[in-house]
């Protein structure tokens, strides 16, 4: 009994970070998050990773200039989805129809689209926390690459439910939704050339 009182005393004494606290942390050169109030210190990312990111991100920017389609943004870029979630996605992308939502400093509002790249000090927010995040604040595409196994799973938000439309490991290309015309293989994201 005591251990649960103990849990649920620490719990409450727990500060809820807002986007105005957040902008006013001292400098100390590390990247934070907002993730439903809580203050979430994020990692530099291995080489990996940004490799995997640098990989997808040109392609997709190539694509979305070449066909006028929108922004591509990447990490650190703020995503405001209200005061107490404060998102940093590897990759996003803004529809030409919606730029609105960009501004100075941040993207205030969901994305059209978020990619996260799985990290092991990032995983769980990816693939549940921040997941059932951009379920509810409206992301339309969410894809989550994993750099270790080679896969790609694109999820479509379907009623603020992400349901799986394309799992791929190792070799194919992936697809996206809400960008049409735009494929991807795995060979180029994951090339370490």
């Amino acid at each position: 009994m005591k251990i649960k009182e103990q849990a649920a005393s620490y719990l409450a004494k727990r500060k809820r970070y807002t986007y105005e606290e957040y902008l006013n942390l001292p400098d100390d050169c590390k990247r934070y998050e907002v993730i439903n109030g809580e203050l979430i210190m994020v990692a530099a990312p291995y080489t990996i990773h940004q490799t995997v990111s640098g990989n997808l991100e040109y392609e997709l920017r190539t694509f979305v200039k070449n066909h006028k389609l929108g922004r591509i943004f990447d990490a650190p870029t703020d995503v405001v989805l209200d005061k107490t979630n404060v998102v940093q996605p590897d990759i996003l992308f803004i529809a030409r129809d919606r730029l609105n939502i960009i501004t100075e400093k941040n993207i205030n509002g969901a994305p059209d689209l978020v990619i996260e790249i799985l990290s092991s000090s990032t995983a769980y927010y990816d693939l549940i926390e921040k997941k059932e995040i951009y379920e509810q604040f409206g992301v339309k595409e969410y894809w989550i690459v994993d750099p270790k196994k080679q896969r790609v799973d694109v999820f479509q938000n379907i009623k603020q439910r992400f349901e799986l439309k394309q799992r791929l490991e190792s070799k194919g290309f992936v697809e996206s939704i809400i960008i049409k015309g735009f494929k991807i293989s795995l060979e180029i994201i994951f090339s370490m050339e």
